[in-house]
């Protein structure tokens, strides 16, 4: 195995960009409160409201942008100040939708995680992921809006695992966050298509979040975004080749017949738990998670896939691909992952 360590739990987070990390440092220099009417508070609202145009342009969004601390604040804004009630929540979204709609009706999914559209035709906030952050899983966005449009609903997307690797989803609230695509962590953003769908609190950001603003992150965000998402092409390819492997190995790849992300697999190795797998990777230096990175630490077994009823949720981690993820690196895993297995070198 290599001496260096391989990272492969990119889904938690991934690394500052270059680029991000440099207009990060540029936001530090503008140190001003950009709600201070002064000239330095006027230059640092100046560029505060420069980045948010340059975000809305590298996602092609029309609607508002509200700046938050991560894509966690913002799902709770968007649970907490909607107008419209909380009608319904897919059983696969992440914890920090289901802490905060722990009483919603709960739609069905079929065994790969997917919601069905013709189940969410729904009056109210109907709140459905795009990315699944445990298994890749890309929900049919576009035809669940419609469907929640026709009657009359509002959809919420929590987008953290898909801003900055595809297109946005016909959504009218969006949920990001910046260090899944290599912007800073600490900072987010609620995409809001618009501001009638929210009830102002005060504050900044126009009274939708109270709070100074992150401008060092706001602009660093811009500019990872602005990195753009050619490298899919390479991350479809690398997890490809991973899942090939693994089956091949005697693994299962989870959801395998559903469209999934190119950066986020989930394996199952049979007759293995996966936290001993993850001691296992972890002494051979590789980086993996077992569910997201919220909950892997809670040894519960994975809401995710008990909502799918897959049949042996205690044996499956998680490997996600990042920008920085090489051939070489997918092939270590792989080797590391026949010893751990027990097949040619024994575990």
């Amino acid at each position: 195995m290599s001496q260096k360590r391989i990272y492969l739990d990119h889904a938690a987070t991934t690394p500052l960009l270059p680029q991000a990390r440099e207009a990060w440092l540029h936001g530090a220099d503008i140190w001003a409160n950009p709600s201070s009417p002064h000239a330095p508070g006027r230059a640092a609202r100046a560029a505060l409201e420069e980045a948010r145009a340059r975000v809305k342009a590298a996602l092609a969004w029309e609607g508002e942008v509200v700046f938050t601390s991560g894509a966690s604040e913002a799902l709770a804004i968007a649970l907490g100040q909607a107008k419209a009630p909380l009608s319904a929540v897919s059983p696969v979204e992440h914890d920090a939708v289901l802490r905060l709609a722990a009483n919603a009706p709960s739609l069905a999914v079929d065994a790969c995680g997917r919601a069905d559209p013709a189940d969410t035709g729904l009056a109210g906030l109907v709140a459905v992921q795009q990315v699944n952050s445990e298994t890749g899983v890309v929900q049919d966005l576009d035809v669940i809006a419609r469907s929640v449009r026709s009657a009359g609903g509002v959809l919420l997307a929590d987008c953290a695992q898909g801003v900055g690797k595809r297109a946005l989803p016909e959504a009218d609230l969006i949920a990001l966050s910046a260090h899944k695509f290599g912007g800073p962590i600490g900072t987010g953003a609620l995409l809001v298509r618009d501001w009638g769908l929210l009830h102002p609190t005060g504050g900044q950001e126009r009274g939708y979040r109270p709070g100074t603003e992150n401008l060092p992150g706001v602009l660093a965000m811009a500019a990872a975004l602005e990195a753009g998402s050619e490298w899919m092409i390479e991350a479809r390819r690398l997890r490809e080749r991973l899942d090939r492997a693994i089956v091949q190995a005697g693994g299962d790849v989870v959801a395998a017949e559903a469209h999934r992300a190119p950066t986020i697999g989930a394996y199952r190795m049979p007759g293995k738990s996966a936290n001993a797998q993850l001691i296992r990777f972890d002494a051979m230096g590789i980086a993996v998670s077992a569910g997201s990175a919220c909950s892997s630490g809670s040894l519960k077994t994975s809401h995710v896939l008990q909502a799918m009823a897959y049949p042996h949720p205690a044996e499956v981690i998680r490997v996600s691909i990042g920008r920085e993820t090489t051939e070489a690196e997918i092939d270590e895993f792989i080797a590391a992952w026949k010893q751990i297995a027990g097949i040619g070198a024994r575990a």
